[in-house]
């Protein structure tokens, strides 16, 4: 930590992409839709073992009570529970369309619930969708199912039931407990609360427990983001997700009920980050790589010392680079050589399942140079370490001259000790790793050739 100055941090401060996927969704095209994508998953079905490489699952349940003034998720703000007893139809439709193209019930090692609101749903509800996801899965014995939580929404009488219905990880949005910030976000939710949720989720038997936290939002100080995340740390979370707020009222409309006055200037942020990492760091949770930190026993820190990490739509994780399902409104998901995305709005998603169709509007069939790309994007992301060799033996490319333009922008970050260069590969060393996503923005073709970055939050 005492290597990544202010200067540093404020240099990079800069939009870039989360690298969830590469390319990244703004390249997905109209071109892909159902047609392509079932082709797709005729694929796997007739892949070799097919059953021994299973698959993560993610569902968008897009719905809140109220409106946070921050959100940039897609979502639907309404009292009216009948909306999502529909919707709920909906998503059983569409895990049955998945059910009968597969044609046998594929192997399932992780479940992610995110939104939006997931346990905006009744128990009752939770419960039907997890039995048709048994009706057309197989989940492993070992499978990673996590839920996101608002605090707000669940009791422990709750958290038992999300237990009982298998979900082992829970993330619980906690964004910042000083009040004043809270009332300038439209989010309130006592410290109180919080932390006998997270103590009930602990005993109930919950493996990794992970806080959500924004710094740069209106009201905050250093002074009081401290404080917030000094009681964070005193709740003792396995692992914490640290985002940076990212003011884009012109894209997102909750937003505009955010007085640009109100937010802390860019020196604030940076002071904020610098001191959260600092820490987070003397309580002792490790940096994972870009927002998350984890305890030194958690899954997530394990596998990166063993050089395991992985990266999905869902962040890092340890689950084996594979194929997503995504379920549900603006879902994304990965299938083979490919990337695609459900219908964001609700009336064209539903239009697409009466038709008996997959709610796919837009997607991407990965070229030759995309796969290379993402490998080596991948591997700076997720391992930090990138071998010549590997890349030429699995590509057959001279990789100094096919990533010539690339070598030469990284010298100054090696100059400023954020990569190791040599005629072996690229590491990214202890202070490189706070600002990876920026070493991997080197290998990004698209924005190397538009220049567009506006679109993207900053890295830092």
């Amino acid at each position: 930590m005492q290597q990544v100055t202010t200067e540093l941090l404020e240099r990079f401060d800069i939009p870039g992409p989360r690298y969830t996927s590469y390319p990244t969704a703004d390249r997905f095209v109209e071109a892909y839709g159902p047609g392509q994508y079932s082709q797709c998953l005729e694929q796997r079905r007739q892949g070799v073992g097919v059953r021994s490489v299973p698959l993560s699952v993610y569902i968008h349940i897009p719905f809140c009570e109220s409106l946070c003034y921050y959100c940039a998720c897609n979502k639907i703000i309404t009292k009216r529970y009948s909306k999502a007893l529909s919707y709920l139809v909906l998503l059983e439709r569409e895990i049955e369309l998945h059910a009968n193209a597969f044609g046998i019930r594929q192997n399932v090692s992780q479940l992610h619930l995110g939104g939006g609101t997931p346990t905006y749903l009744r128990d009752q509800e939770l419960a039907t969708l997890i039995k048709a996801l048994d009706r057309a899965f197989e989940f492993t014995p070992t499978c990673e199912r996590s839920i996101e939580v608002d605090p707000r929404t669940v009791s422990t009488e709750r958290l038992k039931f999300l237990r009982e219905l298998g979900f082992n990880r829970i993330s619980f949005g906690v964004q910042d407990f000083n009040e004043g910030v809270q009332k300038a976000v439209h989010r309130i939710q006592s410290l109180e609360d919080v932390t006998e949720l997270v103590r009930s989720s602990r005993d109930i038997g919950f493996e990794s427990i992970n806080l959500d936290l924004i710094y740069g939002l209106p009201k905050q100080t250093p002074s009081s983001f401290e404080r917030t995340l000094e009681q964070v740390i005193a709740i003792s979370p396995e692992r914490i997700a640290l985002y940076a707020y990212a003011h884009l009222p012109a894209r997102f409309k909750p937003q505009r009920r955010i007085h640009d006055s109100e937010l802390p200037s860019g020196t604030s942020k940076v002071f904020m980050l610098a001191r959260a990492m600092k820490q987070l760091a003397d309580a002792g949770y490790i940096y994972i790589g870009m927002d998350h930190f984890a305890k030194s026993t958690d899954s997530l820190a394990i596998s990166k010392r063993r050089g395991t990490l992985h990266r999905n739509f869902q962040g890092y994780t340890v689950q084996p680079d594979g194929d997503l399902i995504g379920l549900g409104v603006s879902a994304i998901g990965r299938v083979g050589a490919s990337y695609s995305q459900n219908a964001k709005d609700l009336d064209s998603y539903s239009d697409l399942l009466e038709q008996g169709k997959f709610p796919i509007v837009r997607g991407l069939t990965l070229s030759r140079d995309d796969l290379l790309r993402r490998t080596i994007i991948m591997a700076l992301m997720c391992q930090g370490l990138l071998s010549f060799d590997d890349i030429e033996q699995s590509y057959l490319i001279d990789f100094k001259s096919y990533f010539g333009n690339e070598l030469e922008q990284l010298v100054q970050m090696q100059n400023d000790g954020l990569v190791k260069i040599d005629v072996n590969g690229i590491e990214v060393t202890s202070r490189g790793w706070f600002f990876v996503r920026a070493v991997a923005m080197v290998f990004d073709k698209y924005l190397t050739l538009e220049g567009n970055r506006a679109r993207f939050s900053k890295i830092i």
